[in-house]
């Protein structure tokens, strides 16, 4: 029915089931929400994903979708069509992910911040996938007070993603890098590849809009990666 590109397919084998609702916000056409529904189909206690955009024309063709190729009650679907920031999260005490990607990281920032508000008392996982400013993005979520709980680069089609996989689950503790930490960490040659070029390439653009920042310390920080960090 639809190819993963390879950015969400990453993000896709980064979720594991381990919860009850998964919300795939913005999502578009619905591929990486409908590729779930596929992944988790045989295994008992299947989350719920939900499937939510503030486009009415783009949920209705969703819905058209879902009920003609994983039909309910088989499969566990919902259609939302409003905005990310008003997530109409479930009212339970198990963990709950949920997925924005394919945005800005300004934009990001604040569905984040708006989702954490409003659902202060609810265990949520973020996998978050930003077209753009992941550094400013991680500072967010560090004053959020979010741990880390994976992250990695990613190429697909020759542009580079940084997707984070947080969580505000205290148990976890693993503090958020500004630049990044375990995501420079591989031993694949390919993936070597692909973190040295990204790296190369964050650099010279913090270096080239220097003079346009408050902060003039970002390029010297990714610089620091490339000489303490063996890529």
């Amino acid at each position: 029915m639809f190819k993963l590109s390879h950015r969400l397919l990453t993000l896709q084998h980064l979720i594991e089931n381990e919860y009850e609702h998964i919300w795939d916000c913005c999502c578009d056409h619905g591929h990486l929400g409908m590729s779930l529904l596929s992944k988790f189909a045989k295994v008992q206690s299947s989350p719920t994903i939900h499937f939510i955009d503030i486009v009415p024309t783009l949920m209705d063709d969703i819905n058209a979708k879902l009920t003609r190729f994983y039909p309910q009650p088989d499969f566990h679907w919902q259609v939302h069509c409003g905005d990310v920031s008003q997530l109409p999260l479930a009212k339970t005490s198990k963990k709950q992910l949920v997925i924005i990607a394919g945005v800005g990281g300004e934009l990001t920032q604040e569905f984040v911040t708006q989702i954490l508000k409003q659902h202060q008392h609810q265990s949520i996982d973020f996998l978050l996938c930003p077209v753009n400013e992941p550094y400013h993005l991680r500072q967010s979520l560090i004053a959020l007070d979010l741990s880390l709980k994976s992250e990695q680069i990613i190429n697909d089609n020759k542009r580079y993603y940084e997707a984070l996989l947080v969580t505000n689950d205290v148990q976890h503790s693993t503090p958020i890098s500004a630049v990044g930490e375990q995501m420079w960490q591989t031993v694949s040659e390919q993936q070597q590849a692909i973190n040295q070029a990204y790296l190369a390439k964050t650099i010279a653009h913090y270096q080239r809009v220097k003079h346009k920042s408050h902060d003039c310390d970002i390029a010297s920080r990714y610089i620091s990666i490339k000489a303490t960090i063996s890529l």
